[in-house]
């Protein structure tokens, strides 16, 4: 049995509708934590959500019930290494660590990065730190994120390149999107950051930006998850620069509606200062889209190395891809970032 844990998210009931589909299911088992009213998982045989109604006493059950899963699993798979109780319950069984493959999100790679602040945060950087150097297997698709992984947490598994999810992958219905914006149209339409999270550096963006204030522009802002006291003050601050050109994104869409959504982009700019916002920019890349990022983050060495162009932050300009640069890097991503080859990863992960 392969085992599969994690927080419930906005990642997982596509990847658990994946896995059912194109693989056994009935050598799966999923065991999430989480509110599956917010993130409709398929009701199945093998997925179990363990729902946080309880608060406290809802995780510690989770987690005891999780040991003897854990034992008799041949592979677990942790998806996103958050919980502190999933931390703490794996560090009390080191064992089955060798058998574990964390498929790193981001997040809990970059926390790192955070102050920790008081004794429970100090211990539990440390136990989290005992749990990364022992897990046998690091899944990404950025080898820059593995090796920070080594760097920072001494882990010693064996790196695996997985794309991970559906949101990493080119959208099916893509000849489609490609037709929703011509690339000369105005006004152009430019993208800031993904989420309402203060790590987007929405507010040294809207200040760069605003020398293109006479310009015919559109300023779309996705604000609709994240920190919804920080999403307040983005649209405020937004709104008095740019008055009816800014466009705040506030409520949650659906896939398709989000993908048609970002094909009417023109440009996009992701100021964040590590791995995020992967699906958003692998989508915008195969569409043809212009994108600038920090050239120092994990993802824009990753693109450098496939040859998938992208511009820095500190160099925005209105200018699109040109016609034979725009082909290019649609060609590029495609070949890079399919179905067909997320599918063989996951193969090779689970019979491996």
């Amino acid at each position: 049995m392969i085992l599969h844990i994690g927080n419930l998210d906005k990642f997982i009931p596509s990847f658990v509708e994946f896995v059912n589909t194109e693989f056994e299911s009935e050598e799966h088992f999923f065991y999430f934590y989480g509110d599956r009213v917010k993130y409709p998982v398929e009701q199945r045989h093998n997925v179990v959500v363990n729902e946080a109604k309880l608060g406290r006493l809802s995780s510690v059950l989770h987690h005891v019930r999780l040991i003897p899963q854990l034992f008799r699993a041949k592979k677990v798979i942790i998806h996103g290494l958050f919980n502190q109780d999933t931390v703490k319950t794996l560090a009390l069984v080191p064992w089955v660590l060798k058998k574990c493959y964390w498929v790193i999100w981001g997040g809990d790679l970059y926390s790192f990065q955070k102050p920790k602040i008081g004794i429970k945060n100090r211990i539990h950087e440390k136990t989290k730190a005992f749990v990364i150097e022992r897990i046998g297997y690091l899944v990404t698709y950025i080898p820059g994120d593995a090796e920070l992984a080594r760097k920072w947490y001494g882990a010693k598994g064996t790196y695996l390149e997985c794309l991970m999810y559906l949101s990493n992958v080119v959208a099916p219905r893509r000849s489609e999107y490609i037709r929703i914006k011509e690339t000369s149209s105005t006004p152009i339409n430019i993208l800031v950051g993904n989420s309402a999270d203060p790590s987007n550096n929405h507010f040294e963006v809207l200040d760069k930006l605003t020398k293109f204030q006479n310009e015919e522009i559109q300023v779309f802002v996705p604000l609709s998850y994240g920190n919804p006291e920080h999403a307040e003050v983005v649209i405020e601050y937004g709104s008095s620069l740019f008055g009816n050109k800014f466009v705040a994104i506030t409520k949650f869409m659906k896939m398709d509606e989000y993908r048609k959504f970002l094909a009417s982009i023109d440009i996009a700019i992701f100021n964040h200062k590590r791995q995020q916002a992967m699906g958003n920019t692998i989508t915008l890349l195969s569409l043809g889209k212009t994108v600038f990022m920090r050239p120092e983050v994990s993802q824009a060495q990753l693109f450098k190395e496939k040859g998938i162009k992208v511009f820095s932050v500190e160099q925005i300009t209105l200018d699109r891809l040109l016609p034979e640069e725009r082909t290019e890097n649609m060609a590029t991503t495609v070949a890079n970032f399919s179905f067909d080859i997320l599918k063989k990863q996951w193969s090779k992960i689970f019979e491996g």
